[in-house]
Formats: C-alpha cells, sequence, structure tokens
C-alpha cells in the first residue's frame, strides 16, 4: 500500500515523466547563415565560423537537422526556402535553432543582415519563423547592429541572442567568434551535467568578448544581451532576479561527452530526457523563489534534487 507522502510524491513527479517520456527523440533543427563580409578577411572568417558550427551541431547527435547557407548560398531566397522546409518537416516537440553571422545594419526603425542580393529585414525573418512549429526557439544573431533586431525577433518561448545592445553599435563584431568556441569548449558547460545551454553558451561568450577588448585595451564596441521574455530590450546578465535566462536556461544547444552518448542509446533516451525535465523543473524553481515561503522552497528544491540523483544514478549504470 503507497503511504499518503509517497503518493505525494508520485503526482508530483507525474508532469514530469509524461513530459519526459516525449522530450525524445524530439529533433533539433540548426540553421547557420554566413552574410556577406564586404572583404575578404570577413568572407572567410564568417564562412569558417559556419562551418565549424556546422561541424560540431552534426556531431552532436542523429537528431540534428542542420541547415547551413553561406557565400553565393546565403541568398534572401534561399534562406527563406530553407525556413520554408524547417516550417514544413518540424513538429511542436522539436527545437529550433537560427545562427546569424556578418554585418548587419539599422536604420532606426529595420534591422537586416546583408546577404548577396536583396538583404532579408528582421521583420520578414520573424514572419518566416512563426511558421515555425517547433515549439522550443533559439535566435543567435551575431551581427554588428543585430540589437536591432529585437523588437522584431521577439516572441514568448523564443529566446533572442544579440551581439550588441543596440542597432547603433554598428561596428563588425567578435561574439560570434566566441559563441562558436562555447560550442566546442567544455568549459563552457558550467554546470557540468554535459549540456551546454543557450544561455551557458551566451555567458560563455559574453565573457569572452569582454576579455577580448580588455586584453586589447580598446573600448568595447559591442555589448551582448538576452531577451527570453518575448518583450523587453534584454538584459547583459540574465537572472531570476531580472526574470531573463529562464528558457535560454532550458534550451538544450548541445549535448557532449556521456550525456551526447546516451542520447543515441534508445535504452537510455528516457532516462535522459527525465533527467533534463528534471534540471528544467529545478530552474523553473529558482525563478519562482521569491513569490513561495522559504519553507516550501526548500521542500520542493529537495525532491528534485533527491530524484535528479536518482536518475543520474540510473544513467550512469
Amino acid at each position: 500500500m503507497v503511504s499518503a507522502p509517497e503518493m505525494g510524491c508520485g503526482v508530483r513527479f507525474l508532469p514530469i515523466l509524461l513530459a519526459a517520456a516525449s522530450a525524445l527523440p524530439g529533433a533539433t533543427y540548426y540553421v547557420t547563415i554566413a552574410g556577406l563580409g564586404g572583404e575578404p578577411d570577413y568572407e572567410q572568417r564568417f564562412t569558417a565560423w559556419a562551418k565549424e558550427i556546422d561541424h560540431v551541431v552534426k556531431e552532436g547527435g542523429n537528431e540534428a537537422r542542420v541547415y547551413t547557407l553561406s557565400g553565393a548560398d546565403a541568398t534572401r531566397e534561399r534562406v527563406k526556402q530553407t525556413l520554408a522546409e524547417v516550417a514544413a518537416t518540424s513538429a511542436p516537440g522539436d527545437a529550433f535553432v537560427l545562427m546569424m553571422i556578418g554585418h548587419g545594419t539599422f536604420d532606426g526603425v529595420e534591422y537586416k543582415i546583408n546577404l548577396p542580393g536583396p538583404d532579408v529585414t528582421a521583420t520578414e525573418l520573424a514572419a518566416w519563423l512563426d511558421r515555425i512549429p517547433a515549439s522550443r526557439q533559439l535566435v543567435a544573431n551575431m551581427t554588428s547592429a543585430s540589437g536591432g533586431s529585437i523588437p522584431s525577433l521577439q516572441k514568448e518561448r523564443r529566446a533572442v541572442i544579440t551581439a550588441t545592445k543596440s542597432g547603433a553599435e554598428r561596428n563588425a563584431v567578435v561574439f560570434a567568434r566566441y559563441w562558436v568556441a562555447a560550442l566546442q569548449d567544455a568549459a563552457a558547460d558550467t554546470d557540468k551535467n554535459e549540456v551546454i545551454t543557450a544561455l551557458e553558451a551566451f555567458t560563455y561568450a559574453d565573457r569572452k568578448t569582454t576579455e577580448f577588448y580588455a586584453t586589447q585595451k580598446r573600448l568595447a564596441t559591442e555589448h551582448p544581451i538576452l531577451e527570453d521574455t518575448g518583450q523587453g530590450d534584454g538584459v547583459r546578465e540574465p537572472s531570476p532576479a531580472n526574470g531573463h535566462g529562464l528558457v535560454a536556461g532550458q534550451f538544450t544547444l548541445l549535448r557532449i561527452g556521456a550525456t551526447q552518448i546516451a542520447s543515441q542509446d534508445p535504452a537510455k533516451q528516457e532516462l535522459l530526457a527525465k533527467k533534463e525535465q528534471l534540471e528544467q523543473e529545478i530552474d523553473k524553481l529558482k525563478y519562482e523563489k521569491a513569490a513561495m515561503p522559504l519553507d516550501e522552497y526548500r521542500t520542493r528544491l529537495t525532491a528534485l534534487l533527491l530524484e535528479l540523483a536518482k536518475t543520474q544514478e540510473a544513467l550512469e549504470n
């Protein structure tokens, strides 16, 4: 016979178990766009970064669906066609990542990414993205003036990361370099759970960008920001205090190490899904802490941590 506390625990974790059962094997769609460089050095740099992203996400597992557009292939029509293909083939349980590298412009009203032929505006991109059914979405706009794209691209449950805080920061940016590095450096996984989230990649790339300007003794001309509430201007330092970072912190950008291997093992996929769902519940609880009694917070956190430890042990056996 199940005691009252045990029954309560089972009820408490039922939503987690149900969510975990459907969390995998959802696909992740990665679309990377490397726009015009204007000069050979920038052209080579943008293309190289796009190729590195293509390589690392393809290595991440067979659930990845990867589209990389660079050079002459990164036209407005090809971008539109690619996003239309993702819209036609993805499902609500999937995840979608758009990464943009290159030069952008902002005229005070509209942001554009510079592409061969006609440029693409943030308004156009937003309309194409809104047709994609994947419920988890991330846009990493790593171009100059990218901050000007936030008002158009932001949406509930969509994390938007930009290399600049506004459209007025027009100089070439280095943030993209360190975003690529975050996908390749296990140090970006700050909580050591072998998952690099969008928030962790942002934090890593932002810190490296700040260090770059300090080392070069140059005035910083870019200030990366994150917006994942669907409203507002975004922030440099997401936290429960300002309400930013929850969606990005729950967005699995890349799995590494044993977790990456487990994601490709049918026997462990359900356990992995449960583990990631528990971690997301813990993150969510931290954002809700200020609105609940401290004793309730501690009780719920302890229960989640115990369940997470059990799940991790089962994964390792």
